[in-house]
Parts: structure tokens; sequence; C-alpha cells
């Protein structure tokens, strides 16, 4: 019984927990909703160039992402 209540405690945190933009990878920012493959990879080639973001708004720096899309990644996503 413990054993499935530190299972099921896990999951829960696991389905509340927001991505780092800072280290996720490109296949775990095309998980946030209107990201998909070709702005993940936008926003990993940016990290890598111009290294890590200071703060969540500095996404939209990444060409293709919009003030519309930052709102719906500050959802699903954090910079730590």
């Amino acid at each position: 019984m413990k054993k499935l209540f530190l299972v099921l405690l896990f999951l829960a945190v696991s389905l509340f927990a927001k991505i780092d933009i800072n280290s996720a990878d490109a296949k775990t920012l095309a998980s946030i909703k209107g990201v998909g493959d070709k702005k993940a990879e936008a926003i990993v080639d940016y990290r890598e160039k111009n290294g890590k973001f200071t703060n969540i708004d500095d996404v939209v720096k990444v060409k293709g992402v919009g003030n519309k899309l930052l709102e719906i990644i500050k959802q699903e996503a954090e910079v730590k």
C-alpha cells in the first residue's frame, strides 16, 4: 500500500511539474502545447548560441515565438 501511495504521489508531482527551458531537450520542449518540433529545436539552438534564458519572457527572442505562444509556454515551462 505504501509503494502504491509513493507511485501515485510521484505521478501527481510529475504531472504538475513545469519544464525548465534551460535544461530540457527538444523532444521535451516539443511536448508543450503549440511548440512542436521546429520551435523546440529553435529554442535549443538559441540557448546553445546565446546561453541560458534569464527569465521566461526571453523565449520571445527565439524566431517563431511570439507573445501569444509565450503565454501558453508560461503555463507549462519555467526558467531555473
